[in-house]
């Protein structure tokens, strides 16, 4: 699938050109997904890189193995990243993430300045940067940011599916 890139006149979003290391990242975003399955988690994987390219941190669902609910990939990867920089702001920063990010998960991107997120599979039920809402480009809140959707979706997509269609045949 070509990722989607949103554009102002679609979505409000900026007009983005697909960066050349955005598949490459999503692959290891993947990885991180494959390692939460593994977990027994939903197979969801973030990786949070700098504007040199530099991986800042990385990190699976961990929301049954932590038993909280603020164990989304994206919360997890965000702590990491603010812990590694000594900062709570994630400038000039890029989130890769294979499932389209939450309200909750949104609204810590708002917070933290993030730059960029790209995402792999849209989430039509929970997604808030495009499916449900734009939260990334709403002028009402205090920070924005660019949005790359479809990244790798067709991968995400199948992951997730396979790992929900064996847990309903259990």
């Amino acid at each position: 699938m070509t990722p989607k890139n949103t554009s102002v006149d679609a979505k409000g979003y900026n007009n983005l050109d697909l960066h050349p290391q955005d598949e490459k990242f999503m692959r290891l975003a993947l990885k991180q997904a494959q390692k939460a399955e593994q977990l027994g988690e939903v197979p969801i994987g973030a990786i949070i890189v700098d504007k040199s390219g530099k991986i800042i941190s990385k990190s699976t669902n961990l929301r049954e193995t932590k038993l909280t609910t603020l164990g989304h990939a994206e919360l997890v990867a965000i702590h990491r990243a603010c812990k590694k920089l000594n900062s709570w702001r994630l400038i000039d920063c890029t989130l890769y993430v294979t499932l389209e990010p939450c309200f909750m998960c949104a609204g810590a991107l708002v917070q933290s300045r993030i730059s960029r997120v790209v995402y792999g599979a849209a989430d039509p039920k929970g997604g808030a940067l495009e499916s449900l809402s734009q939260l990334g480009n709403d002028p009402r809140l205090n920070h924005r940011f660019n949005v790359t959707a479809g990244v790798l979706a067709e991968e995400s997509t199948a992951l997730l599916k396979n790992f929900f269609k064996k847990k309903r045949s259990k």
